[in-house]
């Protein structure tokens, strides 16, 4: 690995830590929106989508009309993809319990290191294989005890919401060239358009109205932004794995802003994960710029 490519991974290992910093700030904006979840969910997408997509307008300024006519699959599948994870993650919670989600979510990152394997012959490092064996531990340690055995619908859907996290990241690897954020901006508005007939968008109050502004822009099209940006840069099971930082981090943030205690297993299961997800990006940052990288990519 070259100087220069050793600074572009460092890089992406921040952008994707932040990403997930940023979902895991969910819980903060969902206790606090007291409109009807669809609602929220119709609202949040129109203002996440629309936020990234200037985003994108100002990044490229005036070549804005010409790579939006320039996009071709790639950018359609990645923003079919994200919107699935969105839809099926709340179909997920809605109709399975929060460990079953939860606890399959946590395969993530192995699903998407068998699906890069295949598709382009990207191999995750050791690091990141043992990384991901230990958060796996954590996960199960803040699981234990939960309310298992939610509904075969409901798990479907966690694996469907699963395989579009690990399908998005990977043709994002596959096709580090193409302008991404049109796709996490078109994700955003497919959600709202999906969730409509369910919600009721002229009820909401304006000080939900506000809060729901706040929870498209920080929590989700930050964090999309950040993690189009950063997982470009590192592997692809790599990326999923630290998208994990917001599974520890959602209840974190809860009770340090709204008091809400955490069981002794989530405590315990939460600091397993940070330990192995923050113990790991230490490594990365600490390995020599000289050291060669066990991962490679392959001809699509």
């Amino acid at each position: 690995m070259t100087a220069a490519e050793h600074r572009n991974h460092r890089v992406g290992l921040l952008l994707v830590a932040a990403a997930a910093l940023a979902w895991s700030s969910s819980g903060l904006f969902v206790r606090n929106i007291t409109a009807d979840l669809f609602t929220m969910l119709f609202w949040r997408g129109i203002f996440s989508g629309s936020a990234i997509f200037l985003l994108f307008a100002a990044i490229e300024g005036r070549r804005t009309i010409s790579v939006l006519m320039s996009l071709r699959w790639p950018t359609l599948a990645v923003a079919l993809l994200s919107a699935a994870g969105m839809i099926t993650g709340i179909g997920a919670l809605r109709n399975t319990t929060a460990a079953d989600a939860m606890g399959i979510y946590a395969t993530v990152p192995f699903v998407t290191a068998a699906l890069a394997w295949f598709a382009i012959r990207e191999r995750p490092t050791r690091s990141t294989i043992i990384a991901s064996i230990v958060a796996f531990a954590g996960v199960a340690v803040m699981l234990w005890g939960a309310g298992m055995g939610g509904s075969l619908y409901g798990q479907f859907l966690a694996v469907l919401m699963s395989l579009s996290m690990a399908g998005l990241t990977t043709v994002m690897r596959m096709h580090r060239d193409v302008p991404m954020l049109p796709a996490m901006a078109a994700s955003g508005w497919i959600c709202s358009a999906a969730v409509l007939w369910l919600a009721a968008p002229l009820s909401v109050s304006a000080p939900d109205l506000v809060l729901i502004a706040l929870f498209g822009v920080l929590q989700n099209a930050a964090g999309l932004a950040l993690y189009t940006f950063g997982s470009k840069r590192i592997p692809a099971a790599e990326a999923t794995l630290l998208a994990a930082l917001e599974v520890p981090f959602t209840p974190f943030w809860v009770f340090l802003f709204l008091g809400e205690t955490p069981s002794i297993q989530t405590l315990i299961g939460g600091g397993i994960v940070m330990a192995a997800l923050f113990g790991h990006i230490l490594a990365e940052f600490r390995r020599p710029q000289t050291a060669a990288t066990e991962v490679f990519v392959g001809a699509p």
